[in-house]
């Protein structure tokens, strides 16, 4: 990776070799999948979807938690390959360019202030699933380092990637049903804003920097939903 002014350059590998050096990438997606697979069978199905669905009445009896934990599940085929689909398409390319804790930092934050926007934007017997706020977060990151390359060729090709991207999720609403945008907006401004931040961190202890600016925001939406 190289540096160029005040923004760090993310690595675009070849396509064939994407998801090499990517281990939590890989990880998010094996999780997602393995519990879709658990979730078709009726009666564990039935109990995880309980365990682990942001049902906002019980964020607001306490369940802090659930904020994050829809990540693990997905409502539909439809909706898993569209997530999966930028996962594998964004998240190796992050993942390599700021480390891997930093990404999974990252990746929770924007999960957890998604689903603090859903509590707070959302109705009180609202129930959702899936990783589109912590996706939606790799799209800000993304659109941060994006803009500032925007007079670059490099520049202007990524923003002609997550453009595609977003046109394509933007449509995500209209094809399965009940999807919380809310969760959407949340996730794409708290990764602008994590990537904001790590274009400013400077040290030869960045990598640990960028983790604890993810960690930092993850708990400040946990915090948020205990109030």
């Amino acid at each position: 990776m190289r540096s160029e002014g005040t923004q760090e350059i993310i690595p675009t590998g070849a396509r064939s070799s994407r998801a090499s050096g990517a281990p939590a990438t890989k990880t998010f997606i094996a999780l997602a999948v393995g519990f879709f697979a658990l979730t078709g069978f009726r009666q564990s199905g039935d109990l995880i979807f309980e365990t682990l669905a942001q049902w906002n009445l019980a964020v607001a009896a306490g369940e802090w938690w659930r904020i994050f934990t829809p990540i693990l599940l997905h409502a539909s085929i439809t909706h898993i390959l569209f997530n999966m689909w930028a996962l594998w398409v964004l998240g190796p390319q992050i993942e390599r360019g700021v480390g891997t804790w930093p990404f999974v930092s990252l990746f929770l934050a924007s999960a957890g202030v998604g689903g603090a926007f859903a509590f707070y934007l959302g109705d009180p017997l609202d129930v959702a699933v899936g990783a589109s706020g912590a996706i939606f977060g790799l799209f800000g990151v993304w659109l941060s380092w994006a803009l500032h390359r925007r007079n670059t060729m490099q520049g202007r090709a990524m923003l002609r990637q997550i453009g595609f991207l977003l046109l394509i999720n933007a449509a995500i609403p209209f094809l399965v049903p009940n999807i919380a945008w809310q969760a959407h907006l949340g996730g794409l401004i708290a990764g602008f804003a994590i990537g904001e931040t790590w274009s400013r961190l400077r040290g030869s202890n960045i990598e640990v920097l960028r983790t604890v600016t993810g960690v930092a925001v993850a708990v400040v939406a946990a915090l948020s939903v205990m109030i």
